[in-house]
Protein backbone atom coordinates (compact mmCIF):
# COMPACT_ATOMS: atom_id res chain seq x y z
CA UNK A 1 0.00 0.00 0.00
CA UNK A 2 2.77 2.43 -0.83
CA UNK A 3 2.93 5.03 -3.56
CA UNK A 4 5.04 4.31 -6.60
CA UNK A 5 8.00 6.53 -7.34
CA UNK A 6 6.22 7.92 -10.41
CA UNK A 7 3.16 8.83 -8.32
CA UNK A 8 5.37 10.61 -5.79
CA UNK A 9 7.10 12.48 -8.62
CA UNK A 10 3.82 13.61 -10.24
CA UNK A 11 2.46 14.75 -6.87
CA UNK A 12 5.66 16.68 -6.23
CA UNK A 13 5.58 18.33 -9.67
CA UNK A 14 1.94 19.42 -9.53
CA UNK A 15 2.30 20.78 -6.00
CA UNK A 16 5.48 22.63 -6.95
CA UNK A 17 3.76 24.25 -9.91
CA UNK A 18 0.96 25.62 -7.74
CA UNK A 19 3.25 26.68 -4.90
CA UNK A 20 5.80 28.31 -7.20
CA UNK A 21 3.14 30.27 -9.06
CA UNK A 22 2.02 31.56 -5.68
CA UNK A 23 5.61 32.61 -4.89
CA UNK A 24 5.96 34.38 -8.24
CA UNK A 25 2.74 36.34 -7.65
CA UNK A 26 3.76 37.33 -4.12
CA UNK A 27 7.25 38.48 -5.18
CA UNK A 28 5.76 40.35 -8.15
CA UNK A 29 3.24 42.13 -5.91
CA UNK A 30 5.92 43.04 -3.36
CA UNK A 31 8.67 44.09 -5.76
CA UNK A 32 6.89 45.00 -8.98
CA UNK A 33 9.73 43.27 -10.85
CA UNK A 34 8.72 40.37 -13.08
CA UNK A 35 12.31 39.23 -13.65
CA UNK A 36 12.98 38.97 -9.93
CA UNK A 37 9.67 37.22 -9.35
CA UNK A 38 10.41 34.60 -12.03
CA UNK A 39 13.96 34.07 -10.75
CA UNK A 40 12.86 33.58 -7.14
CA UNK A 41 10.02 31.31 -8.28
CA UNK A 42 12.41 29.19 -10.33
CA UNK A 43 15.00 28.78 -7.59
CA UNK A 44 12.30 28.04 -5.05
CA UNK A 45 10.67 25.45 -7.34
CA UNK A 46 13.84 23.46 -7.90
CA UNK A 47 14.93 23.48 -4.26
CA UNK A 48 11.56 22.57 -2.85
CA UNK A 49 10.84 19.92 -5.49
CA UNK A 50 13.92 18.03 -4.35
CA UNK A 51 13.03 18.42 -0.67
CA UNK A 52 9.37 17.41 -1.20
CA UNK A 53 10.25 14.31 -3.22
CA UNK A 54 12.62 13.12 -0.50
CA UNK A 55 10.01 13.85 2.17
CA UNK A 56 7.33 11.98 0.22
CA UNK A 57 9.57 8.94 -0.29
CA UNK A 58 10.54 8.90 3.40
CA UNK A 59 6.87 8.85 4.41
CA UNK A 60 6.29 5.80 2.22
CA UNK A 61 8.20 3.83 4.88
CA UNK A 62 5.96 5.02 7.74
CA UNK A 63 2.98 2.78 8.45
CA UNK A 64 1.34 5.12 10.96
CA UNK A 65 -2.06 6.43 9.85
CA UNK A 66 -2.55 4.00 6.97
CA UNK A 67 -5.56 1.78 6.58
CA UNK A 68 -5.27 -1.74 5.19
CA UNK A 69 -6.22 -2.36 1.57
CA UNK A 70 -9.63 -3.86 0.99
Amino acid sequence: MSDTRSRSLVKALTWRLLASLTTVVIVLLLSGELGLALFVGGVEAIAKLIVFYGHERAWSFVRWGRLPSV
